[in-house]
């Protein structure tokens, strides 16, 4: 089920989402500075192409930067949440995207603070 789930969010909604993150963690990794924030742009961005039967939680090996990276992060990060809240309001108009719309909207607060938190496969 986790499959095929995956594959209807694939084209439904993870390459958007995925090129969104993509884009920003490019513009993150033209500066030095941005680098970290590019980095954790690409691994919320891979988990947002094929997020069923995976999760994000937070790096108990995150430093305390995470929290200044985050609060730096803020500004980008609205631009991301909006594009998963209109994602998912676009999916829940059919029955089928019930799950998909749901799936993206748990994907709001991690665009919001996406430093220090690793994906994990879930059984």
């Amino acid at each position: 089920m986790r499959t095929l789930l995956n594959i209807i969010w694939f084209f439904f909604a993870g390459i958007g989402l995925w090129i969104s993150y993509a884009a920003v963690g490019v513009i993150a990794f033209i500066t030095i500075i941005g680098i970290p924030a590019g980095i954790a742009c690409f691994r919320i961005g891979n988990y947002s192409i094929w997020p069923f039967g995976r999760e994000v939680v937070r790096d108990p090996d995150a430093g305390a930067w995470t929290v200044v990276g985050n609060i730096l992060w803020i500004p980008l990060g609205l631009i991301l949440a909006i594009a998963h809240v209109v994602t998912a309001f676009t999916l829940a108009i059919t029955i089928i995207g019930i799950p998909m719309a749901w799936a993206n909207l748990k994907l709001i607060p991690i665009s919001l603070t996406p430093m220090g938190r690793i994906v994990v496969e879930t059984h």
